[in-house]
C-alpha cells in the first residue's frame, strides 16, 4: 500500500534518507527488491527513528537447526558494552495510524508519505539483510492501522514467518499494541526476545492533553500481563526444562521529554513506579523533537532538551544500580534536575552533613553515594579492605574519580580536598571553568 502522495516526493530522496539512517550500503539489494519496496523501506525506516527504546542488552540464545544467534551483549543500532558496533533493521510495519497523538509525526492528521509492509515483506527484508551481514536482528514497531488487534496480528505473523518458516533465531524486539487481545500478546511474546509498550507521558493529565485516545490503565494492562507471564514462565522453567521462553530479554518503555510541562520529579517518580511494579529492564527517555504545531506543544523552533535527557538517564542509573529513591534525587522544592551537575553530585551537595566518609570504614551502600565512586570501584574497595587498609594513592587505581571524590572522603583519617567540606565551597570547586574563546580578526 504505497500512497500516491509519497510517489510525488521522488524515490531518489527517500532512498538517500534510508541509506543515511541505516548506515549500511544496500546497493546489492536493488537487484533483489523492487523499487516499490525500497520506497516503502525509506519511509518506514525514517518513521521509526523517533523510537529510542531499542535495547542495548539482549539474551543468549543458540540455535540447533536454523540461522542466526542472539548474544547477551545485545542487538542495537549503537555501540555495545564490549565495544562492538551492532545493528538491527529498525522499521515500522506501517505508519498509517488511527490515533492523533499531538507529539507523533505519524498522527492521522499529518500530510506525510504513508506506506505499509505486509508481514511477508518484513520477514523477507530481515532475512535478506541478515544474510548480507548488514544486521543482526530486527526492531519492529508500528502505527495502529484499523485496530489494535489487526496490527498486533500482523506483527505476530512477521515473527511466525521468521521463527517457523525461516528458522531465524536472531534478536527480535517488537512493540506491543495497547488494547490488543491478551492472547495475541501472549503468542507474540513466545516468539520475541524483548517487548516494549511506550507510555510516552508520565501522567494521566499529560496523556489527556497530548494523546486523548490513550489512558495509562490501557497502557499498563499489557505491561502487567507481560510481567506476570514472565514470572510464571520462569517458575515453570525451573520444573520443566523445555518450556518455551516468554520474552527472555524482558520489557522496556519510552517517555518523551519536553513535549509536555511535566517536571523531572514527575518523570522520575513514574519511572520508579514502573521499575517497582513491572520490573522493567529499561526506561528510555527521548528528547522531544518538534515535528508538529499545536497550542499544547513547544514551538517548532525549540531545540530538543538533550541535556535534560542526559540528566534523566543519569538519574535512572541511580535508581537502578545505586539504591536511590526518586525523592532523594528530586523533590517538591527542586522538581528539576540540576543542569550544572549530575544528580549524584547534586544530592551530595544538598547533604554535606553526611560527608566526608572514611573510605576504610564506609559500608558498600555508603560508598555508592560518594561522587566519583561507581559500582565497580566500590566493589574493589570492599574486596581490598579485607586484605588491609586502603591509602589515598590506591583509589585512582581502583577506578575512583578523585577530582570529584576528594571533597567527600577521608582516607586513613586524612582529608585531601584542600578546602573545607562545605556545600558552597565544594560547588564552586566542582563548577567547570569556562574555556577562553579564541577571537578571530576576520
Amino acid at each position: 500500500m504505497w500512497d500516491s502522495h509519497a510517489k510525488k516526493k521522488g524515490a531518489t530522496r527517500l532512498y538517500r534518507t534510508y541509506v543515511c539512517f541505516i548506515h549500511y550500503p544496500v546497493l546489492e539489494l536493488i537487484g533483489v527488491m523492487s523499487m516499490g519496496t525500497l520506497e516503502k523501506l525509506a519511509v518506514l525506516a525514517d518513521g521509526a527513528k523517533y523510537d529510542v527504546s531499542c535495547a542495548s542488552s539482549g539474551v543468549n540464545k543458540h540455535n540447533r537447526d536454523g540461522i542466526g544467534n542472539s548474544k547477551s551483549f545485545g542487538i542495537c543500532h549503537t555501540w555495545s558494552a564490549d565495544g562492538r558496533c551492532v545493528s538491527l533493521l529498525k522499521i515500522l510495519l506501517t505508519n498509517y495510524c488511527i490515533y492523533n497523538c499531538n507529539y507523533c509525526v505519524n498522527r492521522n492528521q499529518n500530510d506525510i508519505p504513508r506506506a505499509s509492509f505486509t508481514p511477508r515483506e518484513v520477514a523477507d527484508l530481515t532475512i535478506q539483510f541478515y544474510r548480507r551481514n548488514y544486521i543482526e536482528g530486527l526492531f519492529l514497531s508500528s502505527g495502529i492501522e484499523r485496530s489494535p488487534n489487526h496490527t498486533m496480528e500482523r506483527i505476530y505473523q512477521v515473527l511466525d514467518i521468521l521463527r517457523h518458516e525461516y528458522h531465524f533465531y536472531g534478536y527480535i524486539h517488537v512493540k506491543v499494541i495497547p488494547g490488543a487481545d491478551p492472547a495475541l500478546v501472549n503468542k507474540t511474546g513466545l516468539l520475541a526476545d524483548r517487548m516494549s509498550i511506550n507510555i510516552e507521558q508520565p501522567t494521566e493529565q499529560s496523556l489527556k492533553l497530548l494523546a486523548p485516545q490513550k489512558t495509562l490503565p490501557v497502557l499498563f494492562a499489557p505491561m502487567n500481563q507481560i510481567h506476570h507471564q514472565m514470572t510464571q514462565n520462569a517458575s515453570e522453567r525451573k520444573i520443566f526444562r523445555h518450556v518455551q521462553k516468554f520474552v527472555p530479554a524482558g520489557q522496556s518503555t519510552q517517555m518523551i521529554v519536553g513535549a509536555s510541562k511535566d517536571s523531572d520529579l514527575s518523570i522520575i517518580k513514574a519511572t520508579e513506579t514502573l521499575y517497582n511494579r513491572f520490573q522493567l529492564k529499561r526506561v528510555y527517555y527521548s528528547a522531544y523533537v518538534p515535528v508538529n504545531e499545536g497550542p499544547n506543544l513547544p514551538a517548532l523552533s525549540t531545540s530538543p532538551p538533550l541535556l535534560r535527557e542526559h540528566r534523566l538517564y543519569q538519574a535512572d542509573w541511580l535508581l537502578r544500580f545505586y539504591s536511590f529513591k526518586a525523592d532523594e534525587i528530586v523533590n517538591e522544592q527542586s522538581p528539576f534536575l540540576d543542569t550544572d551537575f549530575d544528580p549524584k553530585i547534586s544530592w551530595a551537595l544538598r547533604n554535606m552533613q553526611l560527608f566526608p566518609l572514611e573510605i576504610n570504614q564506609a559500608s558498600y551502600e555508603e560508598l555508592l553515594r560518594i561522587p566519583g565512586v561507581g559500582v565497580t570501584s566500590a566493589q574493589r574497595i570492599i574486596r581490598q579492605r579485607r586484605l588491609g587498609n586502603i591509602s589515598y594513592n590506591h583509589l585512582k587505581k581502583m577506578g575512583v574519580v578523585l577530582k570529584r571524590a576528594k571533597y567527600f572522603i577521608t582516607c586513613q583519617g586524612c582529608y585531601y580536598g584542600g578546602i573545607p567540606a562545605e556545600s558552597a565551597l565544594v560547588r564552586q570547586a566542582l563548577t567547570p571553568v569556562a574555556k577562553p574563546v579564541q577571537l578571530c580578526l576576520f
